[in-house]
């Protein structure tokens, strides 16, 4: 530990067979050190080959070989070009987006298949021509077994389209800038978290990188909005650079509300707070250990993990406000504090960001692969629903009983006198399942456990949990408080909690979380759902980690009594969001669980529809590399190009404080400078590069590129 605090990277154990690389290597990992340890020789390979093996690992770490020394005698070396190494290519990362021009259908294939899908024989026969009688009665035999088939094809290519999933991938090296940071910029910590290490690395870091840096130690009882204003205009007019908050690693609960975190609304209280006091800054929000980049990278916090449903909110309702996120490693070092300013000074649009041991990766949301096979779930014994009486839970209900589970427990908190609660009772018992509708309010810890308490003195625990128990909600952050928090909390985030700590996990076959793609990619008015959504999809993955079944669906809008109301469902259609028929998102459902996925969104969107107006006032990365966004995002040949005389940039910088034109304005000439030189892309241009002789007239020259 002491020599990683040092700044070694590499270890390497000269032995005939490795024996301390594997605990060097824990205590590398404990710390979320990007260094590595390597053997020499190992047993039963001792020769050469061995030998040169391992000083090959250790030239991909970066340790300098003495060439002369391994190959004796006259050689001549070649340097090797470096931008393949760098993975800064000449050419675009993905595939050119395919032309989307419908292609011309057969006008007999399709007559046939409609004939097939509606089991029309006779209509059948004409198109294949079939006259004979025994034909057309072997067509007969064997033309439901086809309609079922090319149902079921249909159904399969309806959900595959439904299916999303949230990956990482790495920033091109070159892409962040090396040369720092300028200006004041304020940082925004807890006294709660005062003992994180990078409670003090982020200051350290901010320095390191050329900042001025203020810091705002804040109590609990001054993370309220007025308290910070108060505070915070003591910033107003000091030309802030930035705003980091730090306030998301303080997971305590708050002091009214104990099923909220103060961190979480601490930084909904600063946000509204930086509007009140006239701060122009950009906030970035710090959490460490919130997500999970990849199989080695576990998730920590899923309460931390809450802060980034909240902060995708927040990126739509104050566009002009808000820097990003960022997940920093569990400890503080120079590496790590060098690629998290350099990500403050330049990841550009990004705003979802990761610094871990490889690098700076960033979140991004793909399409799910398809589901091949037709693979099955039967539940057992006892499945619990929560929220059971409610449009979703019912549902999940009947599907639950239709496919043989032998006892459903369905709770709300009204039970039987739930609206509904007893036709459904009937409705399931007909399907040949005992029932038990139960009064118990999931966000009361006392009455879960008293629950599982009867249900296992009964020999009936739980084989099964569907978590589907929760409030919408439609708030704009602005007027938000926590109370309104710990109303949308209560029985989605507490309720799940309750669930994970309390049902016993032997022998449980599925624990099921129905989560909402607010908490994916975010939406207006939904600040505190999606951070308790967000919070579901966190504790998915954490209990994977510990090795328990989890599997969270991020849902869209379901048709039939959902989430939404009327009217904010044709609001929704309206944007490219389509409700979902039940039967079909059960069916998702069912896919699902039988996989025994740990996270999959599902809804039915219209890229082409939705992504023009999600993006119409901030951009969005995540969504950017789906190739039906691209799409709907290409500019056409015709448009006006940016920079020109009365173009919308123009009216995009007149409402804008000065501090965001001039980063606005700064983006946009390194933009074009990067385009004249060939970069990659902007990020690639150093903000404070002066403008070599070499290529300066080639700028001021009129470019057909509008620059």
């Amino acid at each position: 530990r002491g020599l990683l605090a040092e700044g070694h990277g590499l270890f390497v154990e000269m032995s005939p067979h490795p024996v301390l690389t594997v605990p060097v290597q824990a205590t590398i990992d404990a710390t979320d050190s990007p260094a590595a340890t390597l053997g020499s020789l190992r047993r039963d390979e001792g020769d050469a080959r061995r030998l040169l093996t391992s000083l090959a690992e250790a030239h991909t770490h970066g340790v300098e070989l003495d060439w002369q020394a391994l190959f004796p005698g006259t050689r001549t070396t070649v340097d090797l070009p470096t931008y393949a190494f760098q993975r800064q290519h000449y050419w675009p990362d993905h595939a050119a987006v395919p032309d989307t021009a419908p292609t011309a259908v057969d006008e007999v294939e399709a007559r046939f298949w409609e004939a097939v899908e509606r089991e029309d024989l006779e209509e059948l026969a004409a198109e294949l021509e079939v006259a004979d009688g025994s034909a057309s009665v072997e067509l007969g035999a064997v033309l439901p077994v086809l309609s079922s088939w090319r149902r079921q094809r249909r159904e399969r290519s309806t959900l595959d389209g439904w299916r999303y999933r949230v990956t990482w991938k790495p920033l091109a090296s070159g892409t962040l800038p090396t040369s720092g940071l300028s200006g004041r910029w304020l940082v925004v910590r807890p006294e709660g978290a005062d003992t994180h290490p990078w409670a003090a690395g982020t200051g350290e870091a901010l320095t390191r990188a050329g900042a001025d840096v203020v810091e705002l130690s804040l109590a609990a009882g001054e993370l309220t909005r007025e308290a910070l204003a108060s505070r915070l205009r003591e910033f107003g007019d000091a030309g802030l650079a930035g705003v980091v908050s730090l306030l998301g690693l303080d997971e305590s609960a708050h002091v009214d509300h104990e099923r909220v975190p103060a961190g979480l609304v601490g930084t909904v209280a600063l946000v509204q707070a930086l509007g009140d006091a006239g701060v122009g800054a950009r906030l970035w929000a710090v959490t460490s250990g919130a997500v999970s980049t990849g199989r080695s990278d576990a998730l920590e916090s899923p309460v931390q993990a809450q802060l980034w449903g909240l902060g995708r909110v927040v990126a739509l309702e104050y566009a002009d406000r808000w820097g990003g996120l960022i997940d920093l490693p569990q400890a503080y070092d120079t590496r790590a504090g060098a690629r998290f300013t350099a990500a403050l000074a330049g990841a550009g649009n990004e705003d979802q960001l990761a610094v871990r041991g490889s690098g700076v990766v960033v979140r991004r949301l793909v399409q799910a692969e398809q589901v091949e096979s037709a693979k099955r779930w039967t539940p057992r014994g006892t499945a619990l629903v929560t929220g059971g009486t409610g449009a979703i839970g019912g549902h999940v209900a009947r599907w639950l009983a239709r496919e043989g589970a032998e006892h459903l427990v369905l709770t709300s908190r009204r039970g039987l006198d739930a609206p509904g609660a007893g036709e459904l009772k009937a409705e399931l018992e007909e399907l040949g399942a005992e029932v038990t509708v139960a009064a118990c309010d999931v966000a009361d810890r006392a009455a879960v456990a008293g629950l599982l308490d009867e249900l296992a003195a009964d020999g009936r625990a739980p084989r099964s949990v569907f978590h589907a128990a929760g409030v919408g909600q439609t708030q704009p952050l602005d007027g938000m408080t926590a109370a309104d928090m710990a109303e949308v909390f209560g029985a989605k985030t507490a309720g799940a909690a309750h669930l994970d700590e309390l049902v016993d996990a032997e022998g449980l076959d599925a624990f099921v979380l129905f989560s909402s793609n607010s908490g994916v990619w975010g939406g207006g008015g939904q600040g505190a759902y999606a951070a308790a959504n967000a919070y579901l999809d966190a504790l998915a993955q954490r209990r994977r980690a510990r090795g328990l079944t989890a599997t969270s669906v991020a849902w869209g809008l379901w048709a039939g009594g959902g989430m939404a109301g009327d009217e904010e469902a044709e609001h929704l259609r309206r944007r490219g969001l389509t409700a979902m028929a039940p039967e079909r998102a059960v069916a998702a459902l069912a896919q699902a669980v039988a996989y025994d996925e740990t996270f999959l969104a599902v809804a039915d969107v219209d890229w082409e529809r939705f992504a023009p107006s999600f993006t119409s006032v901030r951009p969005s990365p995540f969504i950017g590399d789906l190739p039906e966004v691209r799409r709907a995002l290409a500019e056409p040949e015709s448009a006006p190009k940016q920079g020109a005389p009365g173009s919308e940039w123009a009216e995009r910088l007149a409402g804008l404080p000065q501090a965001e034109q001039e980063r606005l304005l700064l983006d946009l000439v390194r933009g074009h400078a990067a385009s004249v030189l060939g970069y990659a892309g902007a990020e690639a241009v150093e903000p404070g590069r002066a403008c070599p002789v070499s290529w300066a007239s080639r700028v001021r020259k009129p470019s057909s590129r509008g620059g």
